[in-house]
């Protein structure tokens, strides 16, 4: 009977070891630096908080992938967060208390009960940008190109985003007054796209009207701007409201594509990830082979108002490190510089300086016989610092 392997993690659970946590790092840092580029404010959030706190204003889904534990100090039940969006939400309202649009970003490990997938991941490195405070389209168009922009500095470029728009969804099956069962049958053939199946189940239910004859054909119908007035035609019996939140698609669409140029943008406005969560816009970016989206967002004007202050929002979040996998970066890090272990004058003012100046520096350790230019402990240098004439130079292996 063989031991058992103590040295293995959970499942979905991965560490990242050299070189590539170094890789992955720098990807992170270019994130950020763009995010503070675009006006958005980092904002840590803590890994646990109460329960109380952490659901307000989200859906049961994410109760469902919550990790729980028990304060040890007064018994109360914690969660380790599975989304920062709430978390951002509440210090916005509670301690940040502005009157202007706020910008704010973030990264981090969020952990989940069960995968999204089989063999999937339950931590995730998760990054995202919020716009709170307004309501306009161009707010949307704004994080739905920084979203892009992201995407293409991760090195992701075979991309494409599906905008749909909950007031749509909302607007065909809010007058079928679906109950909870019906409502999940319903959804389920949209998401499959079964037509035939959804069609004969509304026949069932007596729903084969103008809303349901609507949503069957909106099913068939994606693909860029050029689907957009078949779209207006197909609602404009259901309510002109209808159509303006189609002009609203085609609007953001407009802006964003100032913005990236090209962008990859399609509409579905049966896309419905988010339908309880989301109030306007909703978006999922999607790469070729990946069952999955990579990236989500859209609006959510009313988690703000769960925390007692209503505030219009608008934002984004992604896997870092899916993007990271995704983009197989083949950046090389760069090679160091080796310096001897001696107590020759200039030689710790030199490292200091070459270190200040972004290089890194690996002191040679003495007693191990091995301070020579093939030291294993230096194989990552491609340089070495030596002595010549009295003075301290840099140079090739």
């Amino acid at each position: 009977m063989q031991a058992k392997n103590k040295w293995l993690l959970p499942e979905g659970i991965e560490e990242v070891l050299p070189p590539r946590a170094a890789q992955l790092d720098a990807l992170c840092r270019r994130i950020l630096d763009q995010f503070s580029g675009w006006g958005y404010e980092l904002v840590m959030p803590p890994l646990i908080e109460y329960l109380d706190t952490l659901f307000t204003g989200t859906e049961e889904d994410l109760e469902l992938q919550t990790f729980k534990v028990i304060d040890q100090l007064n018994g109360k039940l914690m969660g380790i967060r599975a989304d920062t969006t709430p978390q951002v939400a509440r210090i916005e309202v509670h301690n940040l208390k502005r009157n202007r649009p706020s910008r704010l970003c973030y990264i981090g490990t969020v952990l989940h009960t069960m995968p999204g997938g089989p063999g999937g991941a339950r931590a995730l490195l998760q990054t995202g940008a919020e716009l709170y405070g307004h309501k306009g389209i161009e707010s949307d168009a704004e994080i739905l190109a920084l979203m892009l922009k992201t995407l293409q500095l991760s090195g992701l470029h075979d991309i494409h985003v599906d905008i749909g728009h909950v007031g749509i969804m909302q607007g065909l099956t809010g007058p079928m007054q679906l109950d909870a069962d019906r409502e999940a049958l319903l959804f389920s053939c949209v998401q499959r796209k079964a037509a035939d199946e959804l069609k004969t189940m509304l026949k069932e239910w007596s729903l084969d009207d103008a809303s349901g004859e609507a949503l069957v054909s909106l099913m068939e119908l994606e693909g860029d701007a050029g689907i957009l007035d078949q779209v207006r035609v197909i609602l404009r019996p259901c309510g002109e409201e209808l159509c303006a939140y189609v002009d609203e698609l085609d609007r953001i669409a407009e802006l964003t594509s100032r913005q990236v140029g090209n962008a990859p943008l399609y509409f579905d406005v049966t896309e419905f990830q988010g339908y309880h969560y989301h109030t306007g816009m909703t978006f999922v970016a999607y790469m070729p082979g990946e069952s999955e989206g990579i990236a989500f967002g859209g609006r959510y004007d009313n988690v703000c108002q769960a925390f007692g202050r209503a505030r219009p929002a608008t934002g984004f979040s992604t896997d870092a490190l899916k993007l990271f996998d995704l983009a197989q970066q083949s950046h090389v890090p760069k090679k160091g510089i080796c310096a001897p272990n001696s107590e020759v004058p200039g030689l710790y003012e030199l490292v200091d300086r070459l270190r200040e100046e972004g290089e890194t520096v690996i002191y040679r350790l003495p007693g191990d016989g091995s301070e020579t230019e093939s030291d294993p402990e230096c194989s990552d240098c491609d340089r070495q610092i030596v002595l010549e004439h009295g003075h301290w130079q840099v140079r090739k292996i």
